[in-house]
């Protein structure tokens, strides 16, 4: 039987005081089930930002989406891990990936590794958190135990195995790193592709005990009546497929609210997604989704 539906949004503008609460107040009253942060340069500082949210809003899970492991040192993320966990009352939820953008790297003067030095540093990172959470001597303690839920982003390989072995969340991108952008910034892979990445994490994970709930962020919403027309002044960001590939992408969500619910539900047939993570911008205009889809 597939897992309900679960709906986040990750709050990418920095705002003061009042205003971010509101924002928050806002994603709760349209029912999105987890509010969150990524960890980019420019955008909130992650932990502070999910205490304020906390503070602002009653339901929703917290969750970081995702934090650049290659920004922290794995004993003070899981100081940082814990105290906000507790003053979320056990709300957090923690996501974590590689990193991808080697200029903000650059600008915080961190060195920027190969992907396999990345890799390996995510998975001592994750491993060191275990290891202090099980112990006596650490402190704080988060308020979940062992530790609060981990969310794992990244389509690699060995990110994938990394995930099936350790993440209660498995998330997803429609996108891999392009080895010949100067940044190796990521590019859309086809519904196939995404569909083949699916199927490596499942072979990973075969031996689980309690199979992830699988996540798939959504890198555009657009409302229309004609699909077509809405899409094509975006086919200049995915020059490498045809029209009718960039309309079968996964993240997209293009057409009426009805169809963009039929597509979430076709998608959780075919890949397993259940848990679905708009961007800021699309918040209120995914919403009527979210209501499309209530309790499914």
């Amino acid at each position: 039987m597939a897992r309900p539906f679960r709906f986040g949004v990750n709050l990418t503008t920095p705002a003061a005081d009042d205003r971010w609460r509101e924002k928050c107040r806002t994603a709760e009253a349209l029912g999105y089930d987890v509010i969150l942060v990524p960890d980019h340069l420019g955008m909130p500082a992650p932990f502070p930002a999910l205490i304020a949210a906390a503070e602002a809003t009653e339901r929703p899970r917290l969750g970081t989406f995702t934090l650049n492991a290659g920004f922290w040192n794995p004993a003070l993320l899981a100081r940082e891990v814990a105290t906000t966990d507790q003053l979320t009352g056990g709300r957090l939820e923690l996501g974590l990936g590689t990193g991808y953008a080697k200029a903000e790297h650059d600008t915080a003067g961190l060195p920027f590794g190969t992907p396999g030095e990345r890799v390996t540093h995510l998975r001592r990172t994750i491993e060191e958190l275990d290891r202090l959470y099980g112990s006596d001597d650490f402190a704080p303690q988060p308020l979940q135990r062992p530790r609060p839920p981990l969310l794992i982003g990244g389509n690699g390989d060995r990110v994938l195995r990394l995930t099936a072995r350790h993440a209660e969340i498995a998330a997803f991108t429609g996108a891999r790193t392009d080895p010949d952008h100067p940044d190796r910034m990521p590019r859309a892979i086809t519904a196939a592709q995404l569909e083949e990445r699916v199927a490596a994490y499942r072979r990973s994970a075969a031996d689980r005990a309690e199979p992830a709930e699988l996540n798939l962020l959504i890198s555009l919403v657009i409302v229309t009546g004609d699909r077509r027309a809405a899409l094509r002044p975006s086919l200049g960001n995915v020059p490498h497929l045809t029209e009718d590939e960039a309309l079968d992408l996964p993240v997209l969500l293009v057409g009426t609210v009805r169809q963009m619910a039929d597509q979430l539900r076709a998608q959780r047939e075919r890949y397993g997604f259940t848990y679905i993570t708009v961007l800021e911008p699309a918040m209120e205009a995914f919403a009527p989704v979210i209501e499309e889809l209530h309790g499914e």
